[in-house]
């Protein structure tokens, strides 16, 4: 059989023998099993990178190539990403806040920095529209509104939601695109009242709002898109669910050396008490 597939016997041999180990070694069917938990618990959206951490942080020390092969040989797939067409409209006469960020997405403590974008979900009922604000700090969203329609009172909804869970102080920069409901006069009292910087990107750049955008991306590709929502309510709750029982509490993020937000400042808020 090997002299009329081509294939040295020696190769064959060897193949056998690593398939023979893998059967009889017990870590080994750990693995997989684990990696099979880990694809139903993200939902698909984990990939050799992700589960690699997972797998180092329960005592597996695997590389990532390693991870990759364990992953093909328990069948898991990872959702691939779709794209997806940006909601900003700019074409407006209102006044606009220069840019204070300037894309320094590093922020150093949390409250400082906030973003916020609006994004849309299809639902057999019409669009679905979803205003976050997140803190730069964590990556966490911070505040969120859904509506059907598209205005200021979306992205005023979704900034006092943040401002009654976080209670930041005056002087907090608050950035968006130059979308019509950021310039809206009721979005900018709301700012002024409470003493936040505005700051927005420069016109169709998409780069200096990244962070939404890549929240955003994330939503689409792990969620949203492999689904098919009937109601707005329906959609409503799923992204809902997204948020604040996915994302914020479990989600490990590349940024935060594979912790979720949640965790992130949990663990830097007991490691400032302890110092």
């Amino acid at each position: 059989m090997c002299h009329v597939l081509g294939v040295k016997s020696n190769n064959y041999y060897s193949y056998q023998k690593r398939q023979a180990n893998s059967i009889d070694d017990p870590t080994h069917q750990e693995m997989i099993e684990l990696i099979k938990d880990i694809a139903k618990f993200s939902d698909n959206t984990y990939g050799a990178r992700r589960i690699k951490k997972v797998l180092n942080t329960l005592s597996f020390p695997v590389s990532r190539s390693k991870t990759a092969k364990l992953m093909r040989e328990a069948n898991v797939w990872v959702r691939y990403k779709k794209k997806y067409k940006a909601t900003t409209n700019s074409a407006h006469n209102k006044p606009i806040y220069q840019n204070e960020l300037e894309q320094n997405f590093a922020v150093t403590a949390p409250d400082k920095t906030w973003v916020g974008d609006i994004t849309y979900v299809w639902t057999s009922e019409g669009w679905l529209y979803l205003c976050v604000v997140i803190d730069l700090y964590s990556r966490k969203v911070v505040g969120w509104s859904m509506g059907s329609r598209m205005k200021a009172q979306l992205v005023c909804d979704a900034l006092t939601m943040a401002i009654w869970q976080r209670q930041p102080k005056a002087g907090l920069i608050v950035h968006s695109d130059q979308g019509v409901q950021y310039a809206s006069h009721q979005y900018r009292r709301l700012l002024k009242s409470h003493g936040y910087i505005g700051s927005m990107s420069k016109k169709g750049c998409c780069w200096d709002n990244a962070v939404a955008e890549s929240f955003f991306g994330s939503l689409k590709q792990e969620r949203v898109h492999w689904r098919n929502y009937e109601t707005r309510y329906e959609a409503q709750q799923d992204v809902l669910n997204y948020i604040s029982m996915w994302y914020n509490s479990h989600r490990l993020h590349s940024y935060l050396g594979y912790q979720s937000p949640n965790e992130f400042e949990l663990l830097n808020r007991e490691f400032k008490m302890v110092a």
